[in-house]
């Protein structure tokens, strides 16, 4: 499942930077995903009262953050795409995720 999704975040990832003709090097997919976090950050900012709303309504504030939240994942999901760590494993490590009971 999660190679599919990589998959579907890379081919996404590639037209974008062809079409824009941004180089996505080793370092261009740690600082992208720097920048999502960021905004992130600053979506989370507008939700919670620490930040300016600039004239958005709790809906589209709503609609932001879930769009940020899934630049975020996309951009994890890449950077874990290119470097290749067993993802699964650590998962399941780091989790502490046990195999469903029947």
């Amino acid at each position: 499942m999660l190679n599919d999704l990589a998959e579907k975040f890379e081919r996404a990832s590639r037209n974008y930077a062809d079409a824009n003709g941004i180089e996505r090097d080793d370092d261009w997919f740690l600082l992208k995903l720097q920048e999502e976090i960021g905004e992130f950050t600053q979506a989370w900012n507008r939700v919670s009262g620490r930040g300016r709303r600039k004239g958005r309504s709790d809906e589209e504030l709503a609609h932001d953050l879930a769009d940020e939240a899934a630049d975020v994942l996309g951009h994890v999901v890449l950077f874990a795409h290119r470097n290749d760590p067993d993802l699964s494993a650590a998962i399941k490590r780091k989790w502490l995720f046990q195999p469903e009971q029947a």
